[in-house]
């Protein structure tokens, strides 16, 4: 057998190189999920304001969604990044909080006070801002979130565009955002673990290990974190470990489907 000229043999090399340079997260996003795992999805939310941080999160592996609010300077660059990666895109929607507030600090939040015409318009302008959005959480909302009316509001128009699903991030327990995604037929689920409300490398990392616990016991878990250094730190190092640990890293959607599969399953009588 000939050898490869030198070029062909460079050539050979540096294609070597890069295959196994392949990150973690191009190889998990062609997994076929496995619907016998435990899975878990991760939010990583705040992103559009700080490029930095922004993109690392792009970088982190699997299938990590980046949650974006509709106005930050970097939000549509990095939202485009971000769908390239095939990751998955999500608008972080600013609600009024309980307390004091002001409406200005956050550009496009829904409050309150809002007519039905002015709350559709600025979630439909919110949505607009944010390339790729296939889903929604919300970003405060503690006080909006309580409310019937205008949850109803949200899930009416989310239900007339037809391809959003929607994420409590629960802020507050008194929440009555998933009731009233049931009743629209809105595709959904909550926030079971916020990841760094200590934002301590030791504190993250224990909660993403309960995070694991709950998709062991129940078989699916959500986590919602932001771009902090050691969130970031943490996720780096754990996600790349997940597959020796028999858990999946699916995207929002895919968690969703596996949710309302299993709960199916669970109520359905076994036939005699």
């Amino acid at each position: 057998m000939r050898l490869l000229p030198v070029i062909w043999q460079s050539l050979l090399a540096t294609w070597a190189i890069c295959y196994s340079a392949v990150s973690v997260a191009d190889q998990t996003q062609h997994t076929i999920p496995d619907s016998r795992l435990p899975g878990i999805a991760i939010i990583i939310d705040d992103l559009g304001y700080q490029q930095g941080p922004g993109k690392r999160v792009v970088d982190l592996p699997g299938a990590v969604a980046c949650a974006f609010l509709p106005h930050g300077p970097h939000t549509a660059a990095l939202a485009r990044q971000a769908h390239a990666r095939q990751k998955e895109v999500m608008l972080h929607l600013p609600m009024q909080p309980v307390g004091h507030f002001s409406a200005g600090r956050e550009a496009g939040v829904l409050t309150l006070d809002m007519t039905q015409q002015q709350f559709v318009s600025t979630l439909q302008a919110n949505i607009e801002a944010v390339p790729f959005a296939s889903g929604l959480n919300n970003h405060m909302g503690s006080l909006l979130t309580q409310h019937p009316g205008t949850m109803a509001w949200l899930m009416q128009a989310l239900g007339e565009d037809g391809e959003l699903f929607f994420v409590d991030s629960r802020t507050t327990s008194a929440t009555v955002a998933r009731q009233l995604a049931g009743e629209y037929g809105i595709p959904s689920m909550s926030r079971n673990v916020f990841l760094d409300n200590e934002p301590d490398p030791e504190a993250v990392r224990a909660q993403f290990r309960q995070l694991l616990e709950i998709a062991r016991r129940e078989g699916t878990a959500l986590g919602i974190g932001h771009p902090h250094p050691a969130t970031l730190a943490v996720l780096e190092e754990e996600l790349a470990q997940l597959a020796g640990q028999g858990i999946q890293l699916l995207p929002v959607s895919r968690l969703i489907e596996l949710q309302n599969e299993r709960r199916l399953a669970w109520q359905t009588p076994l036939s005699r």
